[in-house]
């Protein structure tokens, strides 16, 4: 039978409780303070934990916060009779997996309960199964040895088996929607649908039909995803009144689709400009991710250039045997790629499907990539032009001496 550790400083609470929750199928137990309940949460581990935001001396935060430390999957839901919800966010941002404002209905607390009981089940069965799916975790998408793309792996390896909302924050082509079929592959269902609406493209009824629905209860792109994957791409472009919408329809139905969403923005900082519903942050960006811009990984161009001629057919010969000319590399290295992963993708694709010849060299990389052709040779440097040079050099390198200095060849500290 399903456990719910309830926690209160007033009795009257746990009889009220009790009497609602036990004819659902759940057993109850009870506590009357923080400390009490993760002492006896440590020894019996409930499925779910309902605990008072407002007891002393030990607070339903501070029990939230020591339940999710000793064991992260717990689920918790907060109690609160403030009108605002101001503590309810405090609490989703430190792990809650809901909330509930007293006074509330018996149907919205059966209902909650029921949401997280589905929740500690599905993460019963995700570590049962969990050497297995870690096997089937596959990365191989994410080329490139450098220090960001490692860290950038491991997470999506961890994240692979966490059931908790993902938000893949990066610029524009840094591979978002690639990080997004990688997670939802990994899943448990793997065959189940990959729903992906893009926010900034939907128009507003379209939204209001497929995403929201009515009653909370989500839109047809919100069932087609149960059981799957619901990306929400460009999550930043909603309008703020939709934004409310969309917090019912996850408290109602994430608990049935892996939920990521993508932005190209720092959404923390829009919710403390008042551009971002806080709730609405708090509750898809449990798990954020920061997917590094393709300047901050220079030297998995020639790893990334390898894995797209891979990918590439040219009528001529096999396109995955282009190479690439040192002169031709030292350019895409120097070139700042405002498009990322996509626009390397478009220039190598385009150059090893058209060409004549297994060697491409620079003369024959897009204009746009050779911003640093009219540069002085390092001898012109050296001679005594100096300062006009560097100015130049660091204007194309947007400030960034250590670029500018590797344009040139030269040490760093040349440039005092």
């Amino acid at each position: 039978m399903p456990s719910v550790l309830i926690v209160d400083d007033l009795l009257s609470i746990h009889e009220m409780l009790e009497a609602v929750i036990q004819p659902t199928g759940f057993s109850t137990a009870f506590a009357t303070d923080g400390e009490k309940a993760l002492a006896r949460y440590k020894a019996e581990k409930f499925d779910v934990v309902l605990a008072d935001i407002d007891m002393k001396p030990t607070d339903g935060i501070t029990l939230l916060k020591q339940v999710k430390l000793y064991d992260p999957a717990a689920v918790v839901i907060i109690m609160t009779a403030y009108a605002s919800t101001e503590s309810a966010i405090q609490a989703l941002k430190f792990g809650a997996f809901d909330y509930l404002q007293k006074p509330f209905r018996v149907d919205e607390l059966i209902a909650t309960l029921k949401r997280g009981l589905e929740l500690r089940q599905f993460q019963a069965a995700r570590a049962v199964a969990a050497p297995a799916r870690h096997a089937a975790t596959t990365t191989d998408r994410l080329v490139g040895e450098s220090p960001a793309n490692r860290k950038l792996v491991s997470q999506i390896k961890k994240l692979a088996a966490a059931r908790n909302p993902v938000l893949l924050q990066g610029e524009a082509g840094t591979g978002k929607n690639t990080v997004a079929e990688i997670l939802h592959a990994a899943g448990d269902t793997p065959d189940q649908p990959l729903i992906r609406l893009d926010c900034a493209l939907s128009s507003e009824a379209d939204l209001r039909a497929g995403l929201l629905g009515q009653n909370g209860a989500g839109g047809d792109w919100v069932r087609q995803a149960k059981g799957g994957t619901l990306l929400l791409q460009h999550l930043q472009a909603l309008a703020l009144p939709l934004q409310a919408e969309l917090v019912s329809v996850l408290r109602n139905t994430m608990h049935s689709f892996r939920l990521v969403c993508t932005t190209t923005v720092d959404l923390e900082k829009l919710v403390e400009e008042g551009r971002f519903h806080d709730e609405l942050f708090y509750r898809v960006a449990a798990l954020p991710v920061l997917l590094p811009a393709l300047r901050e990984r220079a030297e998995d161009i020639p790893a990334l250039i390898k894995f797209f001629t891979g990918r590439t057919t040219n009528p001529f010969f096999d396109a995955s045997l282009v190479e690439f000319t040192p002169d031709a590399l030292a350019v895409m290295h120097a070139y700042h790629w405002p498009g990322n992963l996509a626009e390397l993708h478009q220039v190598v694709s385009q150059l090893a499907a058209t060409s004549d010849a297994r060697v491409i060299t620079s003369r024959q990389l897009p204009l746009r990539l050779h911003e640093l052709n009219d540069w002085p040779t390092l001898a012109a440097y050296l001679a005594g032009q100096q300062q006009q040079y560097f100015d130049r050099v660091m204007h194309a390198c947007r400030g960034d001496k250590a670029r500018a200095a590797k344009v040139l060849g030269v040490d760093e500290a040349k440039f005092g």
